[in-house]
């Protein structure tokens, strides 16, 4: 199962409190201060990977607290600093501060970003040392570590994104283009969550069907409009013995346009999907129609090498 949607509490560790202390040992009976510092708390930062599963750790874990640092000690001991946390997220996660609605994106493998930053450790009484407070008898506490409640929201980034209704052979396709092994079914929802396959170097993502209304969360709704987003190239998979592809099309388009009009000018392809089920005639007459809304039209069927040749070829062209 893909967890794509995630609500996350992170506390950063807390500094560690300075010590207030005074030297005391066999010759000294009243010595002057000698309080160690605490060390800082840890930062917690975000990382970018390349494992679209890895927001699966937090499905039932919701809450991820670095150490905090340790408090100072006699003889000016100074604290240990606390370790910094590092967590792995899949590459196009969308990072949201519940509170300040603060946005980051999570875009390569390479730059951690820090999310919360730890504490900073107390100052032991021996900084507190002066000419006028030869002998203070107090320290600093170590600050707070940031606390923050985080929304994760996966959105898949794939060059190529098989988009069409429930049922017209997306994963099909997947499986013969790539080496995904998507699960595949005659019927509708086969899919309920994105497939993702390499053709060449470009990962291209199986989404799963759009109904109408999927826009305002109908069917699988909008939590799979989002990852169309971040592909460069789409392919518009319709059923060729369909008896209405016009409409087929366009109740797509018109879940695009309502949930973000960006989605309806990236480049796309309108592939009637199944040939070798459809007559000659019906396909020519499908062919005509799509034509019309000024879109290249292939067709293809998972037993026609040529034609998912010139698929790839195509994609290939755009990418």
């Amino acid at each position: 199962m893909l967890v794509d949607n995630i609500g996350l509490y992170i506390r950063a560790g807390n500094g560690g409190n300075g010590a207030a202390t005074f030297l005391r040992n066999g010759t000294t009976a009243k010595g002057g201060p000698d309080g160690g510092n605490g060390g800082n708390g840890g930062n917690i930062y975000f990382l970018g990977s390349t494992n679209i599963n890895d927001l699966r750790q937090f499905r039932f874990q919701k809450k991820i607290i670095a150490e905090d640092g340790i408090a100072g000690k006699h003889k000016k001991l100074f604290g240990k600093n606390a370790p910094h946390l590092t967590i792995l997220l899949p590459v196009g996660t969308r990072v949201t501060d519940s509170s300040s609605g603060n946005v980051i994106e999570i875009t390569d493998t390479v730059n951690p970003i820090l999310v919360a930053r730890g504490g900073k450790g107390g100052r032991g009484n021996t900084e507190f040392k002066s000419a006028t407070n030869q002998a203070p008898r107090y320290a600093e506490k170590g600050t707070l570590g940031e606390v923050k409640r985080l929304l994760l929201e996966l959105r898949l980034i794939a060059d190529v994104g098989l988009i069409g209704l429930p049922n017209a052979g997306k994963s099909s396709l997947l499986s013969v283009l790539t080496n995904a092994t998507p699960k595949i079914g005659n019927y509708a929802f086969t899919t309920l969550e994105p497939n993702i396959g390499m053709l060449g170097k470009h990962p291209i993502a199986d989404i799963p069907g759009l109904i109408e209304g999927a826009s305002s969360g109908r069917g699988l709704g909008v939590s799979f409009l989002r990852h169309i987003e971040k592909t460069k190239v789409l392919v518009h998979c319709i059923d060729a013995t369909d008896e209405n592809v016009e409409k087929t099309y366009e109740t797509v388009r018109e879940e695009f346009s309502k949930y973000s009009t960006s989605l309806l000018d990236k480049p796309e392809i309108i592939l009637l999907t199944k040939i070798d089920l459809a007559d000659e005639g019906q396909i020519k007459k499908n062919i005509k129609v799509l034509k019309k809304k000024g879109k290249q039209v292939l067709t293809s069927s998972i037993y026609n090498p040529e034609t998912l040749n010139l698929l790839k070829q195509s994609l290939e062209n755009l990418l």
